[in-house]
């Protein structure tokens, strides 16, 4: 049985829920006191995971810390269609951790902005709000331009990978954050996509798709 150690909040804890919706895997969580109980700084914690973060995922004996990694692990080793982590494509892969990376650094601005906002956080809020909209500016480029050439996801094939998922909640989660994305048309659409994927799943603060738009 799969364990994931979670906090219904982060959106980082999210992203390996939503991939294992999306497969379909069954698992069990063990909640986490983040705030305000910041449980996951206890000597017990620390124990699976010495950094004190979240989430960690327990498989068959295997402790994992870092969410893009368990997203990498939960694609290798449970997805049969072998598209959400292609491993047999290097360029592919490649571009998949770029946007890993890109994921992490959403994680520096956009959360840490939110983590100020909602749970007192000592952040600096205006630079993480500024840094934020500098990478939503260039996420919206990549997809605009990407729509343009017939693509709908971040990278290169036609169907979603663990990019979109790695990206996906924290940008979803901009308004708690103070960020809003009017001004962000191509990320609002991408957006509108992985709520579409099937086996989408929601948390608190990010809602289903509304009815399609017929052209």
């Amino acid at each position: 049985m799969i364990t994931l150690y979670d906090f219904e909040l982060s959106g980082n804890c999210y992203k390996p829920r939503l991939l294992m919706s999306i497969l379909g895997l069954t698992y069990e969580t063990v909640p986490v006191d983040f705030y305000p109980g910041r449980e996951h700084k206890s000597e017990a914690f620390l124990k699976l995971n010495p950094f004190g973060e979240l989430p960690v995922l327990v498989d068959d004996g295997l402790v994992l810390r870092d969410s893009q990694a368990i997203l990498i692990y939960l694609a290798s080793k449970y997805d049969k269609t072998g598209q959400w982590y292609p491993l047999s494509d290097p360029a592919v892969l490649a571009e998949i951790a770029i946007w890993h990376d890109f994921a992490n650094r959403i994680t520096a601005t956009a959360s840490a902005a939110r983590l100020g906002l909602s749970m007192f956080y000592d952040v600096d809020i205006e630079a993480a709000q500024a840094g934020a909209h500098q990478l939503f500016r260039l996420l919206d480029e990549h997809l605009w331009f990407g729509e343009r050439e017939g693509r709908d996801w971040l990278c290169a094939p036609s169907h979603p990978t663990t990019a979109d998922i790695a990206c996906f909640p924290y940008v979803a989660l901009s308004e708690e954050a103070g960020v809003p994305r009017q001004d962000y048309p191509a990320i609002r659409r991408w957006l509108d996509r992985v709520k579409r994927i099937p086996g989408f799943t929601v948390m608190s603060g990010v809602f289903p798709a509304g009815p399609a738009i017929e052209a």
